[in-house]
């Protein structure tokens, strides 16, 4: 791969632990919408990036601090935690997206296949063509609902079978089925559920090998994310997929994994984002190592 240009005592009380355990495991049930909580045992642990003492500044100040976990292959792994914890920054370092922002600097290693993202003689745009990114909002192109898929295919100079390719791509964002008669039409008369799985269609169309998601259902109703979910299950059996949510409900239903950020104070009164834990999304949501974990998902600071 070439980028050049992760003893019970009885009691009439509960203790306070068990009483902790009981509102951790309240806190987020997927039982509750019928889901059954992905295991991360349940698939082979390839990993696809491994970061190393990430630290992303913009500017003077650091906006994470010192990050270092791995994230495997065929999983989805959240990114959880309070607004200003750096998980929007962390998850465009992986595409190199923060390149575009002047001010921006990382120290740190983030390896991808063995690859350092970060490296020198590493081409971003080829590095966006193997990591493709779905923002927060849906952002179509003001083009038809076939160019707005073929449009990366078409940049790319992949324009053999350009419609096989753009069908493909809309079946397995699960949106082919609603749109097959009318191609032609703008994108912009999609809904905004709608224009997601679109935007979703035209990041998997040019083959990528993980898609980035920052807070994809953040804007959408409740039917339209529970198709985004749903279409995260479908996808992670031949993507690696990560996940920027603030619903907690969301990270406990889609994710194998997840990595808790929190945000830590310096010195000189400056504030940064941190990793506080990173583990099996059952864990951290029923039974995390670490009091602030605890408190975050129990809903008691955040």
């Amino acid at each position: 791969m070439s980028y050049v240009s992760s003893d019970m005592q009885e009691s009439t009380e509960p203790r306070a632990d068990e009483s902790a355990q009981d509102g951790l495991r309240r806190a987020i049930d997927p039982s509750q919408v019928g889901a059954e909580r992905p295991s991360s045992r349940e698939v082979a642990r390839e990993t696809v990036f491994r970061i190393e003492n990430l630290t992303a500044y913009y500017g003077k100040a650091p906006a994470v601090r010192d990050v270092s976990f791995d994230i495997y292959g065929r999983t989805v792994t959240a990114i959880i935690g309070p607004s200003g914890c750096g998980k929007s920054t962390f998850i465009r370092c992986l595409n190199r997206m923060n390149d575009v922002i002047p001010s921006f600097r990382s120290e740190g290693k983030i390896l991808f296949h063995d690859v350092d993202l970060q490296g020198k003689d590493v081409d971003p745009v080829s590095v966006r063509r193997r990591i493709g990114m779905v923002f927060q909002r849906p952002n179509p192109f003001p083009k038809s609902i076939f160019d707005n898929v073929a449009y990366g295919l078409r940049i790319l100079g992949m324009k053999d079978n350009l419609g096989d390719r753009v069908e493909h791509a809309l079946k397995r964002a699960a949106l082919w089925d609603e749109v097959s008669n009318r191609l032609k039409d703008s994108a912009l008369a999609l809904s905004g559920g709608q224009q997601q799985r679109l935007c979703i269609a035209r990041a998997i169309a040019i083959e990528p090998d993980v898609i980035l998601l920052d807070e994809p259902a953040s804007a959408l109703d409740p039917i339209a994310t529970a198709s985004i979910e749903d279409l995260m299950h479908e996808l992670k059996e031949d993507y690696t997929i990560v996940i920027v949510t603030h619903n907690m409900q969301q990270a406990a239903r889609v994710a194998n994994m997840t990595a808790f950020f929190s945000i830590s104070g310096g010195e000189d009164g400056s504030r940064h984002g941190v990793l506080v834990e990173y583990d099996d999304t059952e864990k951290i949501f029923t039974n995390p190592s670490e009091k602030r974990t605890e408190d975050y998902v129990t809903g008691r600071f955040g």
